[in-house]
């Protein structure tokens, strides 16, 4: 059984922007987990629990990363799609993270409002 994707916030047109080609491989990860599978660059983001994925990929040099979660059964909410920006380190950085966190509660609340007695 194949899962909507919601778009929670500015995600959807922010992966718009993205190279082609990042949207294409990003893409086809969001449909893995549409159809119950997990892309081979979908990777646990930490500090989340289990069902939080992030998708990081390296083009041209610039890195973009897109976050989503397949914690519910009828759906996969695409939390976040950015750039980082930072010069050092892989982590994710903090406000990218808090972003995250408040899109996830709106996910949750969202699937909870729509798919009630399902």
């Amino acid at each position: 059984m194949s899962k909507t994707v919601e778009w929670v916030g500015s995600s959807k047109g922010d992966l718009k922007r993205f190279p082609e080609p990042v949207q294409h491989r990003m893409g086809f990860a969001i449909y893995q987990a549409q159809i119950g599978l997990r892309h081979r660059d979908a990777k646990p983001l930490k500090g989340f629990g289990s069902g939080i994925l992030e998708v990081a990929l390296r083009h041209d040099g610039d890195t973009f990363r897109a976050v989503y979660t397949v914690r519910f059964e009828a759906a996969v909410y695409v939390l976040h799609a950015f750039q980082k920006k930072a010069r050092r380190g892989i982590a994710t950085p903090k406000r990218d993270l808090d972003l995250v966190r408040r899109r996830l509660a709106v996910a949750e609340r969202h699937y909870r409002d729509t798919h009630r007695g399902e």
